[in-house]
């Protein structure tokens, strides 16, 4: 069977971009594993566990502060060239962190990270869903989660035998092959056609080989927007005129919306503190060795995702991924509340509950709200719109990651577990009544179904 050169030149576009991606999953897998060795090798270092919860928490606010500032420079810069421009700070970041004399350049490292993982989460996505036909979308906007799972991974495997200096080190040099793998890719064509550079924009449609009807629907963006009365680029998001069109409004809640439930659900307090919630949590398996399986779980469930998205659809991922999410929530509560003896097999139950968990987020809320990043958001505030929703995402997971010890303290660790189960039940009606199903539709089909009936009339009667 021979490979279309197209999927080939297509998902080399992906997996460079997906580097950004696995660089996230080791800023997020960092503290499991580098806080024990802190607490091993450096104890001077930290003391106490609001120093551990802040090692923890402090990269989502510096990656709340790093989306702010990625939709303006994507939209000047480009998809591609943003991702460029992070990849030496955040070699840079990682090479403070291993080299930290002191808690306070600690979490500057870890701060300067995150402020890295703001500005490539948006652009690194939007890039994707640029630059890939409708029919493979799916499947190739899939694979940048499945990097960060895999970054995670390599954080637990890495971060269990390697001093946390060494570990930082390691991950700089993913800094690096970022830089490099993106220097023969194009960027995006949507993007250069919306900058007015016709001629870059085809040449970078005919090195990616689109499909007629992928670059149809760029075409038709184009001209909507000469034949509609509404937002231009020119308009600021933050304008009335933008943010009261339907085009604009309804994938905004819905994105923002996809995306906080996925932090709520508690997936980065389990990220972060996996070592911790095991030792707590009694269970008979050894922490470190759980930590692991959770997180391998995690990536082969992100693949799983991947062969399904473009034959199962989003819908009936994500309404999965919820269902599943409570259960084991629920199951999670329990096994706090009641501590079952180490002897019984009722001692493996958080192990179990974990790797349930795992396994249903990775499968839909763990990939999808990404995916749907690059697919929801109208082409002329894709940017801007993408780096907003990013920020919900990012300071909804530094609320979840610096409250976790509060809310342990004050509802207990089964309180907090079924708290976090109660999201996902809110998020399981939430697909099931506002989210659309986008499998194998184009960009302009996706923007053309949020559009008002009244634009819609307009736009058929011009067509004919």
């Amino acid at each position: 069977m021979i490979v279309p050169t197209a999927f080939l030149k297509q998902l080399w576009l992906t997996f460079g971009a997906s580097l950004a991606f696995l660089i996230i999953g080791l800023v997020r897998g960092y503290s499991a594993s580098a806080i024990p060795s802190l607490e091993a090798l450096d104890p001077a270092l930290i003391s106490n566990t609001q120093m551990k919860s802040w090692i923890g928490a402090i990269p989502p606010l510096g990656a709340f502060a790093g989306s702010l500032c990625s939709g303006v420079i994507m939209q000047r810069a480009g998809r591609k060239r943003t991702l460029q421009f992070t990849a030496p700070l955040w070699g840079a970041a990682w090479l403070l962190l291993g080299f930290a004399p002191s808690f306070p350049l600690v979490l500057l490292g870890r701060l300067a990270s995150g402020i890295c993982v703001g500005l490539a989460l948006a652009p690194a996505q939007v890039y994707v869903s640029e630059c890939c036909d409708p029919h493979i979308r799916g499947r190739l906007g899939s694979l940048p989660a499945l990097s960060m799972s895999l970054g995670i991974v390599i954080s637990y495997v890495a971060g269990s035998w390697l001093y946390w200096r060494h570990l930082a080190f390691l991950s700089a040099g993913f800094c690096f092959a970022l830089f490099v793998a993106l220097l023969p890719l194009p960027e995006s064509p949507v993007w250069l056609e919306a900058q007015g550079l016709d001629a870059a924009a085809a040449a970078a449609v005919k090195w990616l080989q689109l499909t007629p009807r992928a670059t149809a629907a760029v075409k038709e963006e184009v001209d909507e927007k000469q034949q509609m009365e509404e937002p231009t680029p020119q308009d600021s998001v933050f304008s009335r005129k933008v943010l009261c069109s339907s085009v604009v409004y309804k994938p905004l809640i819905i994105g923002f919306s996809l995306l906080f439930f996925q932090q709520f659900s508690g997936i980065d307090a389990v990220i972060f503190f996996t070592v911790e919630i095991f030792e707590s949590a009694g269970s008979t398996l050894n922490a470190m060795t759980a930590t692991i399986l959770v997180g391998v779980v995690q990536m082969l469930s992100n693949g799983l995702s991947t062969l399904l998205v473009d034959r199962a659809g989003r819908r009936p991922l994500l309404l999965a991924s919820a269902a599943v999410m409570a259960a084991a929530m629920v199951a999670m509560g329990a096994a706090f509340y009641f501590q079952f003896e180490q002897e019984s097999w009722l001692g493996y139950l958080p192990v179990i509950s974990l790797v349930s968990f795992m396994l249903g987020f990775s499968v839909g809320f763990g990939v999808l709200p990404f995916l749907l990043l690059g697919e929801l958001f109208p082409a002329r505030h894709r940017s801007q719109l993408s780096a907003l929703a990013s920020a919900v995402n990012l300071l909804s997971m530094f609320t979840v990651i610096k409250t976790y010890h509060s809310l342990d303290h004050l509802l207990t660790s089964a309180g907090t577990f079924w708290m976090y189960g109660g999201f996902c039940v809110l998020a399981f009606f939430f697909v099931l009544f506002a989210v659309p199903e986008t499998k194998g539709k184009t960009l302009g089909e996706i923007e053309h179904h949020f559009r008002s009936k009244k634009k819609k009339q307009a736009m058929a009667m011009t067509a004919a």
